[in-house]
């Protein structure tokens, strides 16, 4: 966004919704890298549309659903997609640069350490405790996502089936995403077509 003095890019102390500056962004992904003990994406949606509010929470939503779709990890699909919003295949590379290059120094020298003392029974309740944690976390997340959601009463049925395909039917995510894929296409063809009838635009169906 551009600054008074007609110069481009943000200070650290920016108001919320300003587009930040490359370094700014970079700096903003590494600390969320370093910190996301068990998961970045609670951070990262915190960031993005709590603190800086660079997208709202349906927006955040529907880019995250898209990346799940996408191959690779949804975490750095999300970082690309957002990177590249703000500030083209710059914004997509500082973003995912961010996200990367701190904690893969940090997990390298944790690596080495797990190989020494990893055996060690107390390694191993603080590694559960960590792992409740960033539960915990992506938990609160999705009930963050639910809240944001528009006209929940039709689309949160969809994730409880999937919930119960995976968890109590054991059934393989990729084709469930695709079925529920199709059916949320249909509903939402058959909205835009109600939509456009009562309008007068087409035929009732």
């Amino acid at each position: 966004m551009p600054n008074p003095d007609g110069k481009s890019g943000v200070t650290p102390a920016a108001e919320a919704g300003a587009t930040p500056g490359l370094l700014e962004l970079f700096l903003a992904c590494s600390r969320i890298g370093l910190s996301g003990f068990g998961g970045v994406l609670p951070l990262l949606r915190h960031m993005l549309v709590e603190q800086r509010r660079l997208l709202d929470g349906p927006e955040f939503n529907a880019l995250l659903g898209l990346c799940q779709f996408l191959p690779g990890s949804n975490v750095i699909n999300l970082a690309v997609c957002v990177g590249a919003r703000l500030h083209g295949v710059r914004g997509a590379i500082v973003v995912t640069a961010g996200l990367l290059i701190a904690p893969f120094a940090l997990m390298m020298g944790l690596a080495a350490l797990y190989g020494l003392w990893g055996h060690l029974a107390i390694v191993q309740d603080m590694l559960r405790g960590i792992a409740a944690a960033g539960a915990g976390l992506l938990f609160a997340t999705g009930l963050k996502m639910a809240q944001a959601m528009h006209e929940r009463w039709l689309y949160l049925p969809f994730a409880v089936l999937i919930l119960v395909a995976m968890v109590v039917l054991k059934l393989p995510l990729p084709p469930l995403m695709l079925a529920l894929l199709a059916v949320t296409a249909g509903l939402a063809w058959w909205r835009a077509r109600r939509a456009l009838a009562e309008a007068g635009k087409v035929p009732r169906p």
